[in-house]
């Protein structure tokens, strides 16, 4: 492989470090690590096969037609289809970017002890500072990269000695222990919510167009695809392993972000604890930005702006002025003082009921030879697409009764 591939691989990185290890993952995995221990390790997998078959099918649709996904997304489904997609992830990619950037705050406190209020506001400013000033394939390399001292909870779970035969029981779906049926079934929404956000898939798509990738990257959009989200999964597990050796045997409902750091500095000290906390912070600064330029690509899109990190502000201003007003709106929710942990849970199960909006489009496109010429999905897509459709149809009924039926989690 060569180097321009090597680090071109930094957008699979970033996508994954920044979607299934931004601020939701990481409360829902220590939450449902300490509250079932490993019995839902089984559904992280499920997560990161049916993140990867859709990511595939974005980046082979941006490949060939050399278009974004949300850009066809109105043209195969119509204006109303379409707005209805656009306003559900508008508003599921602000909730989100409001909660990461109350991790980032979050974290930087408890790196420097200054105040939350104003972290808030510096956090944003160096956000905004850094997406305006880096090139995007910067933007990748120093969050994806910098994201995985997150590797640090692996490190953790292994030195923790869990018993592996029980891990390895995880992985197998079945009945459960320590929660009520309706609290497990919550964590099973939430885990595939925080696995399959929108977001996650059209800045995939759009960083594939971004990048310039052609018929040659199809082999490159897979192994992105797969070593990307593989890596977030990985890391997931190790969140949830962690949380179940440590949280569960003493009672401690991980409700702060602060809390799963304080897992990383018990097996592996001090260093673990920093470690885990700039992971945390890039990781969920690289999320926050990747929601922001989502809902600014597909506003772009939708409305056939010019759009793009590569392209000059002043010919792209209206994508421009778009993520910086996405900034600033998530900044006046962060404001307010709600609890970033609490507005996450809610973001991840609103993004769960949108769910079937943004991935039935992708499932489409990628099976119209308009767009897609010989390269529409193969059979094994196609069976992988439609059952994983299935069960996102069967997760989006089910998110807000268990979400009011729980308590959000609480039983």
């Amino acid at each position: 492989m060569s180097l321009k591939n090597f680090l071109a691989i930094a957008l699979g990185i970033l996508s994954a470090i920044g979607g299934f290890v931004d601020i939701g993952d990481l409360v829902f995995n220590t939450q449902a690590g300490a509250t079932f221990g490993f019995q839902l390790l089984w559904v992280v997998v499920i997560g990161v096969v049916g993140i990867i078959v859709y990511s595939e099918m974005c980046g082979r649709v941006a490949a060939i037609s050399k278009r974004p996904v949300f850009d066809l997304v109105r043209e195969r489904t119509g204006f109303g289809a379409g707005l209805a997609t656009l306003i559900a992830s508008e508003v599921v990619n602000l909730l989100t970017c409001a909660a990461e950037i109350g991790g980032v705050a979050i974290t930087l406190q408890l790196l420097s002890g200054l105040p939350y209020r104003l972290l808030i506001l510096l956090g944003v400013v160096a956000l905004v500072v850094l997406s305006w000033t880096l090139p995007f394939e910067w933007i990748e390399r120093v969050f994806g990269y910098l994201g995985l001292c997150l590797l640090v909870f692996a490190v953790a779970a292994i030195k923790l000695q869990p018993n592996w035969g029980k891990v390895a029981h995880g992985f197998v779906p079945g009945s459960h222990t320590g929660g009520s049926t309706m609290v497990y079934l919550y964590f099973v929404v939430g885990l595939l919510g925080a696995a399959l956000t929108p977001y996650e898939v059209y800045f995939y798509s759009s960083g594939a167009v971004e990048d310039g990738w052609g018929l040659k990257e199809l082999g490159l959009n897979k192994v992105t695809s797969i070593i990307g989200y593989a890596l977030g999964g990985f890391l997931s597990f190790a969140l949830m392993i962690v949380a179940a050796v440590l949280f569960l045997p003493r009672g401690i409902d991980p409700q702060f972000l602060g809390t799963p750091p304080l897992a990383s500095a018990d097996a592996v000290g001090q260093l673990g604890l920093l470690l885990a906390l700039v992971g945390i912070l890039f990781a969920v600064g690289g999320a926050a930005i990747e929601t922001c330029f989502a809902g600014a690509y597909n506003l772009a899109q939708f409305f056939g702006w010019r759009w793009g990190k590569r392209e000059r502000p002043a010919r792209a201003s209206r994508f421009a002025l778009s993520w910086l007003v996405i900034f600033a709106l998530a900044l006046l929710v962060v404001m307010t003082g709600y609890d970033p942990v609490k507005l996450t849970e809610y973001s991840v199960i609103f993004s769960v009921v949108a769910l079937p909006l943004t991935y039935l489009p992708i499932l489409l496109i990628a099976n119209d030879r308009t767009y897609m010429g010989a390269h529409t999905n193969g059979r094994l897509a196609n069976v992988l697409g439609v059952v994983y459709f299935a069960i996102i149809l069967l997760v989006a009924v089910a998110a807000i009764p268990l979400l009011v039926l729980t308590n959000g989690g609480q039983g």
